[in-house]
């Protein structure tokens, strides 16, 4: 039985995009969602009830608001936001490029 060989996929074609802001999947592991956003505006206040996230910054910086403390992260760094902690996210300076892992089905409740 001959398999097909899995797809390459370019994070420089997927972050390609001059919107403000950019948020797509790029790849399932099992029941979980790979995403990549590109940013060059805030996202607003929101939660997700049924699953962690995770962000890593592939170029630029990313602000991790929370109603206690901010975390910086930048190329290179990522960061686990719990499910149920209230967060939102932004650019440091003009564009970050960031990938998620979060499961298939989050949930998103925005503010």
């Amino acid at each position: 039985m001959t398999q097909k060989l899995p797809e390459i996929t370019s994070l420089a074609s997927e972050s390609s995009s001059e919107a403000s802001y950019d948020n797509h999947p790029i790849a399932r592991v099992n029941d979980h969602v790979v995403r990549i956003s590109v940013m060059t505006q805030p996202y607003p206040w929101h939660v997700h009830p049924n699953s962690d996230e995770t962000f890593l910054v592939i170029q630029g910086r990313l602000n991790i608001e929370f109603e206690d403390g901010t975390l910086e992260l930048g190329p290179g760094q990522m960061a686990t936001v719990p499910r149920g902690l209230r967060h939102r996210t932004r650019p440091v300076g003009e564009r970050s490029v960031n990938l998620t892992f979060e499961a298939a089905k989050a949930e998103t409740v925005v503010g």
